[in-house]
């Protein structure tokens, strides 16, 4: 029973960390469309999605924005840890992804980070990889890797708790509970001395918090601006997608999860 709820939580935990890539007015802002495909992904469940899509709305306004406000009182140096190491964490899925994707110098370097954050960082509490000039990177997932193979996103669709998706992400994601997530494999598929299976779960809930604590301005701004939510959510989740396998450099300002709290949303 306890693994089951500890399941639910995690699968919570999902919606609130998905990629949408807003600005302040609640758009997405593509400085460089002639890069970007403009074919349309097919909404075949749009019915059925708006009444999935209203449904984490709510959950999403009952647990996690109210969580994530919370969690914002907390001193910034532990805020900042907690998003050092959760960041650290993804790059035993991105690593595989940058060398399935041909990134043989950007999964050199995401090895590198995570190692001397795994071990100076202390469990990747502290960035000590960036003093030695070795960056951080934005990170890579296995529905990326499809997509950079050619694969197309087949129907967009919404899944209860987890948010917009695609069936191409949806099979990538499942590559993680496949053998692709070393994080998840060392807790959830083997039995180990050092790790419960709850940790996996209580790390991904984290990061849902984590993030929704960052974003609480950019999201309550989308809401705001947005004359149809539902159809923004798709469209910013499309494009930002397409944006990250396509690897574009100039997109919007906010190129990753961190740059989210820096929107001015006045």
């Amino acid at each position: 029973m306890k693994k089951i709820l500890i399941f639910y939580i995690f699968l919570i935990s999902q919606f609130v960390t998905l990629n949408l890539y807003a600005g302040s007015d609640g758009t997405l802002e593509i400085k460089n469309k002639t890069k970007e495909s403009t074919s349309e992904v097919k909404d075949c469940f749009e019915t059925v999605n708006r009444g999935i899509f209203a449904f984490n709305q709510g959950l999403d306004k009952i647990f996690f924005k109210p969580v994530a406000k919370g969690y914002r009182y907390l001193p910034k140096p532990i805020r900042s840890g907690t998003s050092n190491a959760l960041n650290n964490l993804s790059n035993v899925v991105t690593v595989p992804n940058n060398i399935l994707q041909g990134q043989i110098k950007k999964a050199g370097i995401n090895a590198l980070r995570f190692s001397i954050n795994s071990t100076l960082g202390i469990a990747g509490i502290f960035d000590v990889a960036s003093y030695y000039g070795l960056n951080k990177l934005e990170k890579e997932d296995y529905g990326q890797t499809l997509g950079t193979w050619g694969i197309k996103e087949g129907c967009y669709f919404v899944l209860p708790v987890l948010g917009p998706s695609t069936m191409r992400d949806t099979f990538g994601s499942i590559a993680n509970f496949s053998g692709g997530d070393a994080w998840y494999n060392v807790t959830v598929g083997n039995n180990t001395n050092y790790f419960e299976n709850s940790d996996y779960y209580y790390s991904r809930l984290t990061a849902g918090v984590d993030f929704r604590a960052k974003n609480l301005e950019a999201f309550d701004s989308l809401e705001k601006n947005s004359i149809d939510l539902y159809a923004s959510v798709r469209s910013l989740y499309i494009q930002d997608r397409k944006r990250k396998i396509l690897n574009l450099d100039e997109t919007t300002e906010t190129m990753n999860d961190d740059d989210w709290e820096e929107i001015d949303t006045q």
